[in-house]
């Protein structure tokens, strides 16, 4: 059985050298080269490959806003591409998803590749722990978001954070409200609230998170809880446990 592979790289020499090593082995195939993040999503979208080398440097889309694009539970099996081995220790040790750093060994080819094999045979696409668990680690050290990555209709699009006036939950999505358009997201509310800046973003509930810059107003409710009156004229209702909190920031 033949397995495919995409090469995503934004240096044509790395592309090259990963597709001269990879030409030594019969059974993989590549389907597919591209030099950007962007390329990356739609080629991924379109060739459903076995496995991606991913760059993690690279313009418009990282490495990493590439799988967020993606969605980390559907991905493919990763292998990614750095010229920054201090990145690369940091994150095996939260994570066994593999690196090859640049300029790259061909007997640590050959491993990667082998690993990739045995996580093709093990897993068949179900969701990567590991990966899952390297996603977070990347997110914790990024620190706050400035942006969110948005796929919809085949396209990806950028909402600036300061953009956004409340989230709520959608499944295994979550919807951004901004500038009254919406947009999903996959990601889960308790990842997305630790990336959003404290003083400007308040969880009013298990499943809505508002930017206190758009609340217009605060109704009484029931048992102290209240009704968020948003500038865009929503009406979401706080949880008890999120009052107090959101009165303060309020105040």
């Amino acid at each position: 059985m033949t397995l495919r592979a995409v090469i995503v790289d934004d240096e044509p020499l790395a592309r090259e050298r990963i597709r001269t090593l990879l030409g030594g082995y019969p059974e993989w195939a590549v389907a597919a080269e591209c030099g950007d993040g962007l390329g990356a999503v739609a080629a991924i979208d379109r060739e459903q490959p076995d496995l991606v080398f991913l760059d993690i440097q690279m313009p418009e889309l990282d490495g990493f806003e590439v799988l967020e694009a993606l969605g980390v539970e559907t991905a493919p099996a990763i292998i990614f591409v750095t010229a920054f081995d201090e990145f690369a220790l940091r994150a095996f040790e939260v994570s066994a998803v593999d690196y090859l750093l640049k300029p790259i060994d061909s007997a640590r080819f050959e491993l990667a590749l082998s690993r990739a094999r045995e996580r093709l045979a093990r897993q068949s696409r179900v969701p990567d722990l590991q990966l899952e668990q390297l996603m977070e680690f990347w997110q914790a050290r990024q620190g706050l978001a400035t942006r969110f990555v948005v796929r919809e209709g085949g396209k990806i699009s950028f909402v600036r954070v300061q953009d956004v006036d409340w989230i709520d939950a959608a499944g295994n999505y979550v919807r951004l409200h901004a500038a009254g358009r919406q947009h999903l997201v996959r990601d889960t509310m308790k990842a997305v609230e630790a990336r959003l800046d404290p003083a400007i973003f308040v969880r009013v509930h298990r499943s809505a998170i508002v930017n206190i810059d758009r609340v217009t107003a605060l109704e009484p409710y029931f048992h102290g809880e209240y009704v968020v009156i948003m500038r865009d004229g929503s009406r979401l209702t706080s949880s008890r446990s999120h009052s107090e909190r959101l009165r303060a920031l309020l105040k």
